[in-house]
């Protein structure tokens, strides 16, 4: 895949923003629809992917091991994915590139260890400075075998075997990525792999095995805690998939709706997975005026259209437990927060240190260099909003995203309301 071009992109105070619209499939799902179709037996036709460059790399990485994906010709065809059942990949002849995407890199990994053979991963700098240990370690405990130059970071190679252990594993951290990994690797393994999680997070995994036909339970223990058991070398059969449209695409758009005066729009189909819509909780708490409506089920997900009006909000205090629920939208929820009146407080977000930048202290610089008061440390984020303030936040900077396109495109939505444009150093990178 050719470099992208690099360039600046400027927001500025608008007018109000009306009406309907969609955004594009949810990233998450679609590269764990391109994964089990790679594996299921038969055809597997996708429609709605997300056709970011994170999701490319996932695809070019299985046509690489074999995988005879068909690629629409126009919006109204899906992606068709002619699968080689559990353990069918061959070894790929190049190195996997999986760019800026750790969701491809360490799903690949996962189900790449229960494949006899070797397969070498890189990525962009943003990605080679993200830890991939947190999968590796029990991938290891499987049988899998890893080599890394840079303390378990990319690049790396993964040696993978058809003899894998199952095991049961106590997730340490709340990381939809690992159990996925975990669950992936325990395709191919005789027995039953369980994963526990002390602390629930997103199911797209576990609801897509169930649709394509695994032995999997989700089930929670005598102490509450969510336990997850999967019975290895059970076929998957092919599907038709529709990806709902990405709550986190969706997001920058409700963020924009609520804090530009006299916005009222609406977003159709859009993924609302209890597990994925802290977001929607927090601003609902915080005074907004959002509707859910027309909820239906698709694929195993569900899905719903969101209207949304600008609204006074106030500052809240987001708690602990809400954090796994909307780890990718604490970014433009700060956006949301510098426009409240009032305080507020977000703990427990150090994981924003380990994603495609250091989000909190990005977040911090880019929002104090805007005129927000805001206190960082090592877990924790305190934004002092704006809002009762008359042409509250001055702008009037050049922000840098560091090859982040979360925080790219919230420091977009921020200038819609600052008294002067903002810039970001890096248009590019939301391509992904």
């Amino acid at each position: 895949m050719p470099e992208l071009n690099v360039y600046n992109g400027t927001s500025r105070r608008c007018s109000p923003i009306k009406g309907q619209v969609s955004v594009p499939g949810d990233k998450s799902i679609s590269h764990r629809a391109l994964i089990l179709g790679a594996v299921a037996a038969g055809e597997t036709t996708i429609k709605g992917l997300l056709e970011g460059e994170d999701v490319l790399r996932c695809a070019d990485a299985l046509e690489i091991m074999g995988i005879d994906i068909k690629r629409p010709k126009s919006v109204h065809e899906g992606w068709k994915i002619y699968g080689r059942g559990i353990g069918g990949l061959f070894e790929p002849k190049s190195v996997l590139d999986m760019g800026n995407s750790g969701t491809a890199a360490r799903l690949l990994i996962g189900l790449i260890s229960g494949h006899p053979f070797t397969a070498f991963f890189t990525g962009d700098d943003s990605l080679k400075s993200r830890p991939m240990s947190r999968v590796m370690e029990p991938l290891e405990m499987m049988g899998a075998d890893f080599q890394s130059a840079f303390e378990g970071k990319m690049p790396l190679s993964v040696t993978g075997t058809d003899q894998l252990v199952p095991i049961q594993f106590t997730l340490p951290i709340a990381s939809a990525q690992i159990k996925s990994a975990i669950l992936l690797a325990g395709l191919n393994t005789r027995g039953m792999t369980q994963v526990i999680e002390p602390k629930q997070t997103r199911d797209h995994l576990e609801r897509m095995l169930q649709y394509f036909g695994a032995d999997i339970t989700c089930e929670k223990n005598t102490e509450g805690i969510q336990c997850i058991n999967l019975i290895g070398q059970t076929e998957l059969i092919g599907q038709d998939v529709v990806i709902p449209s990405d709550f986190s695409s969706a997001a920058f758009l409700i963020v924009a709706a609520i804090i530009v005066p006299g916005s009222q729009i609406k977003i159709i189909g859009v993924g609302i997975n209890p597990l994925r819509t802290g977001l929607l909780k927090t601003l609902l708490e915080m005074g907004a005026k959002i509707e859910i409506e027309n909820e239906r089920l698709e694929s195993g997900e569900l899905i719903a259209d969101i209207s949304v009006e600008s609204s006074a909000i106030k500052g809240v205090n987001v708690p602990l437990e809400r954090v796994p629920s909307m780890i990718d939208e604490f970014p433009i929820l700060s956006i949301a927060a510098s426009c409240a009146d009032g305080v507020t407080q977000m703990i427990g977000v150090g994981e924003l240190r380990l994603k495609e930048s250091d989000r909190l202290k990005a977040v911090a610089q880019g929002l104090t260099s805007c005129g927000v008061t805001v206190e960082e440390d090592h877990d924790s984020l305190v934004i002092h909003g704006c809002g009762s303030k008359k042409g509250y936040i001055p702008g009037g900077v050049t922000v840098s995203v560091n090859l982040d396109h979360r925080i790219a495109m919230s420091f977009l939505v921020l200038g819609m309301v600052s008294k002067y444009a903002i810039t970001i150093d890096n248009v590019s990178v939301i391509d992904t």
